[in-house]
């Protein structure tokens, strides 16, 4: 049998009934639930011959520490990585890619992934190391969408950025030094989005390896963002601008004055 590891929540657990590729080996749930989000896991696990047993809720806080699994795990197969050829395959014009140089925090991590999801983001590249790895933490987080978007995890971030350029990828890092403001940049096209790890921001090489640097301009004290709100700032001006270049121009009402 494949390894497992546990995931709780039930935005993760019902993905992983849905839509993940390889489903739960077996779910477990709270003898207090009886609600209509608890019968929804009960009829899919039936639905797909995966044992569903109703255990105390103090087994659950015992097989899974410190995670608020809201009365509901699973176990699954340990994800794995998508291969690094989803990468290198010819750009479309719409590929939008998330890099995160670092990102140490799994519920950042987690919620980097469902913004990620939402904006259409085509797949998201870790490093193999100093990255928090897919914990259940980090997919509880993610509300499923771990299950959902292409991860790649590399072992020299930089140079797979060399390499995506080299396809007709434009990488823009997030920089608080950068020249630009986000807003002034062109994402539309074959696009990579790097950002840095919390409070270190990008390496020196990520750093060098980008095709330009954007800062999000802030108009109070503080002086950055969390990264999971600085990645939904910067995916969404992505899709703000993509949309925008896709709408139909209005056509100008014609000329003509009141005596016409």
């Amino acid at each position: 049998m494949a390894k497992s590891t546990l995931i709780g929540g039930f935005h993760a657990v019902i993905a992983a009934l849905e839509d993940a590729h390889d489903k739960p080996f077996e779910v477990l749930l709270a003898d207090s639930r009886n609600d209509e989000r608890a019968r929804k896991v009960q009829r899919l696990a039936q639905e797909l011959q995966i044992r569903c047993r109703v255990v105390s809720r103090s087994d659950l806080d015992i097989k899974a520490p410190g995670l608020r699994h809201q009365g509901v795990l699973a176990y699954v197969p340990e994800k794995a990585f998508d291969s690094e050829d989803v990468l290198y395959r010819s750009p479309e014009p719409d590929h939008l890619l998330l890099a995160l140089d670092g990102v140490q925090d799994p519920h950042n991590l987690g919620a980097c992934l469902r913004t990620a999801e939402a904006a259409g983001v085509t797949a998201v590249i870790l490093p193999r190391d100093r990255s928090a790895g897919l914990t259940a933490v980090a997919r509880k987080s993610a509300a499923g969408a771990a299950e959902r978007v292409p991860m790649i995890a590399v072992t020299n971030l930089a140079r797979t950025l060399q390499r995506l350029k080299e396809l007709g990828y434009w990488v823009t890092g997030l920089a608080g030094e950068g020249e630009a403001t986000l807003f002034d940049c062109d994402l539309k096209g074959p696009t990579v989005l790097v950002l840095g790890a919390e409070g270190e921001g990008l390496r020196r090489l990520t750093r060098e390896t980008c095709d330009q640097l954007a800062r999000i301009p802030m108009q109070g004290r503080a002086e950055s963002l969390n990264v999971s709100v600085a990645a939904g700032v910067c995916l969404y001006e992505a899709v703000r601008q993509r949309q925008a270049a896709a709408r139909p121009r209005k056509p100008k009402p014609a000329a003509g004055g009141a005596g016409d």
